[in-house]
């Protein structure tokens, strides 16, 4: 089956000392991080669209708009909600939502491309023997 606008997923976590703004160093309080935020996010979206792909088949993301409006102090339960709103060949966009314990934290869209694995995993070998020193 493939991938199809409203297939949805979730992705949950706790926040603990380890995923605050403090110990990632995107901020100096500890409550849940943006980049971590941002993961759960990109992690609920690969939920959304995994049912849909074919057997070698991944996606990456490529492009990501969003606003973290609340903070989450550490030991509430966070989770991100991922929808799928269009689909364009390789190209799939979702809508994704955070959430804690006391409602909303952030929200925005994210976009994931289909890969073949096994080729994009060499593609990105062959960039790194192309390294120069």
């Amino acid at each position: 089956m493939p991938v199809t606008v409203g297939q949805a997923g979730r992705a949950e976590s706790v926040v603990t000392p380890q995923n605050t703004a403090d110990a990632v160093g995107s901020g100096l309080v500890p409550v849940f991080a943006t980049p971590f935020m941002v993961a759960l996010m990109e992690n609920a979206a690969v939920n959304a669209v995994q049912a849909g792909l074919e057997a070698g088949q991944g996606t990456v993301g490529t492009r990501l708009e969003v606003t973290h409006d609340a903070a989450t102090p550490i030991g509430r339960k966070v989770w991100a909600e991922a929808q799928v709103t269009a689909v364009e060949g390789k190209r799939i966009t979702l809508s994704v939502q955070a959430f804690d314990e006391a409602g909303p934290i952030g929200g925005g869209t994210h976009e994931r491309f289909v890969i073949t694995v096994d080729r994009f995993l060499a593609k990105a070998g062959a960039r790194g023997q192309s390294h120069v020193d």
